[in-house]
């Protein structure tokens, strides 16, 4: 038997077992039950004595005999009652359910360990419903004298009798069939490291002795799965950079020139001039550029964006920018036709709501290269959609895009285009090292000069009418208002009711014709969500009741006021992103978060942290601190990668920059892994590679 065997034929398994394990656990081979690892652990290490016990005792095991065994009551009153005891004192043992077996199971005068939580009732000690087995079958379990398992189950997984205690006995039996498993770390980096090797880390952080070497067998295990990580990320890095050629853009031309001398009617902060320079650099190295672009909301990634552009355009390239969602594409799409204007550039717009005829112009245009740059949703993907000297893509939000979308985007050159990836949610460090880590990293931390800061205040329902005066005062100056409702995953049906109700609310008190009032919500028809948008946009609406579909790509210098309702249903990083949409004018603004009057300590911390500061990726890191990394982007984002099994990127950062610093030296002396010491090891990488391949694409 080896790690591969299916589980079917572990003893305890069988094909019954086997189909729930694969199907509620996605446990198929003995290495996927191997690194199901528990969630906990109760100390079977030590034996109690009756008298020893208090109040205050937790989870405890004794050791002794039943001497009594009594049934009492009857009906749905029945119960039975047994006397314990251990020589030191007597305890009472009850159960209310399953009392013919535990009957026909205990036998006096046998010793037995119970182990549950003591009570005291009448003055004396009592365990309701306690685990009970044979001393002698005790001493032969995998964590006898240690520290017992405590897997994670499903309800089926219950209901046909896989408990954590079987799920445990099913694991030992695997470890009584495998005696050795191949180590994929070479020794001479587990020496060196002081790591265990990998059978006694397996071993251990299901059946530990004691916390130490439990400590020993996490620390190894999280390591491997950073390791590993960062080894295939840094070794896609050095084969992009190497052996994938990108085109050369030598020259600054007249496009870049006049669109900077004639265009650009403000000063570029330092920040933008580095980036700028950095890609400028991608560009002219004959490799391929595949440049992260990190920016908060505000800080001018769109103009960089469109430079780079026309860097392409100077030296004979066309480009294009693909955006998640039609109301971002149409954004970009009207900013850069105005930036452009007067430039004879041709630029054209390409979503699911294209006409027909529009779409034929736009494919002739590009085979031709005639289009030099196009804006789209997903539709840029499509294979009826062909570049003729595709140069320069972008892909903005990427984290909304799934992996496959993104390779066809990659694939639409010759050779592939340079790569730009945009996103306006701040991304923890030890995040992007994992999510980007093959990628380079431009970060523009510095706001355009002007900008005031969106004053954030939080209030609670009971200030509901000074919230609606101050809009009205607001709305009296000529400026404009967003009231935003939460999205609740399980139920969009809940969400639109939701969004209904604060509608309603909203017309009472601003009714119409005196306030003109507008409604956008995911389940509108694209059209209507356009329509709706474009009136706020061109101030003929002057408040928007919307769901977080607003949250990126909406452009509206003039609203100055963002209400959050139900404020603490949101993460960090979402209401960062919400804030964002005010602020674009040159007039003081505001962002409102609106919350029930008692809130969790989490959600109080997020709005603490949110009227504390406009720190984008400050916000991040405390969201990733508050929420973990699976939910910075939202776990149903497509393209955000799996989480890791044991290994926690905001406890575990040390571990991981130690992971990457020994895999860039690995990756330094052995590029291909191809030495005999690194056979293993490389195995593993091309698993990972297969397994998550956005590093490549991205």
């Amino acid at each position: 038997m080896n790690l591969d065997t299916d589980v079917t034929y572990l003893k305890g398994v069988g094909p019954k077992r086997a189909q729930l394990l694969a199907r509620e656990l996605d446990i198929f081979t003995v290495k996927d039950l191997l690194y199901y690892f528990p969630f906990r652990y109760i100390d079977r290490s030590k034996f109690y004595k009756i008298n020893e016990l208090t109040t205050d005792s937790t989870f405890v095991q004794v050791k002794g005999k039943v001497i009594d065994i009594v049934e009492e009551g009857s009906g749905n009153k029945r119960r039975l009652k047994a006397l314990f005891t251990d020589g030191t004192n007597t305890a009472e043992l009850i159960w209310f359910k399953g009392l013919n077996w535990i009957k026909q199971s205990i036998i006096k005068g046998v010793e037995y360990v119970i182990f549950g939580k003591p009570n005291f009732f009448r003055g004396m000690i009592s365990f309701v419903h306690p685990e009970f087995e044979p001393f002698e079958k005790f001493q032969k379990k995998a964590y006898s004298g240690k520290l017992q398992p405590i897997y994670s189950t499903t309800e089926k997984l219950k209901k046909n009798y896989i408990t954590t205690k079987v799920l445990s006995e099913i694991i030992a039996n695997a470890f009584e069939k495998i005696k050795n498993i191949p180590d994929f770390l070479p020794e001479y980096l587990r020496k060196r490291l002081g790591l265990l090797p990998l059978y006694e880390a397996l071993k251990n952080i299901h059946f530990p002795e004691d916390q130490f070497i439990l400590s020993k067998a996490e620390y190894r295990l999280k390591f491997d799965e950073l390791f590993i990580n960062q080894l295939a990320l840094v070794k896609q890095k050095r084969l992009r950079t190497e052996k994938i050629p990108g085109y050369v853009f030598e020259k600054i031309g007249d496009y870049f020139m006049k669109f900077y001398n004639e265009k650009l009617h403000f000063e570029l902060t330092d920040a933008q001039k580095r980036v700028l320079k950095e890609i400028r650099r991608d560009f002219k190295s004959g490799r391929q550029c595949n440049r992260l672009l990190q920016g908060d909301v505000g800080s001018g990634k769109t103009v960089v964006a469109l430079m780079s552009m026309l860097i392409a355009l100077d030296n004979g390239f066309q480009a294009c920018l693909m955006a998640p969602t039609e109301i971002l594409a149409q954004q970009h799409y009207q900013t850069f036709t105005q930036m452009l204007d007067g430039l004879d550039i041709n630029i054209k717009l390409l979503t699911g709501s294209t006409k027909t005829r529009e779409r034929r112009i736009i494919h002739h245009q590009l085979q031709t290269g005639e289009l030099q740059i196009l804006i789209g949703t997903h539709a840029l993907i499509e294979d009826t959609v062909q570049f003729k000297k595709l140069g320069l893509a972008i892909i903005d939000e990427q984290h909304r895009f799934g992996v496959a979308q993104r390779a066809k985007l990659w694939q639409k050159g010759k050779i592939p285009p340079h790569v730009i990836v945009m996103t306006a949610t701040p991304i923890p460090r030890t995040l992007a090292m994992t999510l980007y880590g093959d990628l380079d990293v431009s970060i523009i931390d510095q706001m355009p000069p002007g900008r005031k800061p969106v004053k954030t205040w939080h209030v609670t329902e009971r200030y509901r009418p000074k919230l609606y005066k101050f809009i009205k005062q607001q709305i009296q100056k000529g400026r404009q208002v967003y009231i935003v409702y939460p999205l609740i995953k399980e139920s969009e049906k809940l969400d639109y009711e939701n969004l209904e109700q604060g509608y309603e609310r909203i017309l009472q008190v601003f009714p119409p014709p005196k306030y003109r009032v507008g409604m956008v919500h995911g389940q509108m028809k694209p059209a209507e969500k356009e329509e709706q948008m474009r009136l706020f946009a061109e101030g003929k609406t002057q408040i928007l009741v919307a769901t977080t579909v607003i949250e990126v790509g909406v452009n509206v210098p003039n609203a100055t006021v963002m209400v959050i309702e139900s404020a603490e249903r949101f993460g960090l990083s979402q209401l960062h992103q919400l804030r964002g949409r005010v602020g674009r004018g040159s007039d003081q603004s505001y962002c409102i978060l609106v919350t029930k009057d008692r809130i969790s300590k989490d959600a109080l911390a997020r709005m603490h942290a949110m009227t504390h500061t406009n720190d984008g990726f400050k916000l991040a890191e405390l969201d990733m601190k508050l929420r973990g990394p699976g939910d910075i982007f939202g776990t149903a984002q497509s393209g955000f990668p799996y989480l890791f099994k044991i290994a926690n990127l905001t406890k575990d950062q040390r571990i991981l920059e130690l992971a990457r610093n020994i895999a860039q030296e690995v990756i330094q002396q052995d590029p291909m892994l191809a030495k005999p010491e690194h056979l293993l090891l490389s195995k593993e990488v091309e698993k990972e590679i297969k397994r998550s391949p956005w590093g490549l694409i991205s």
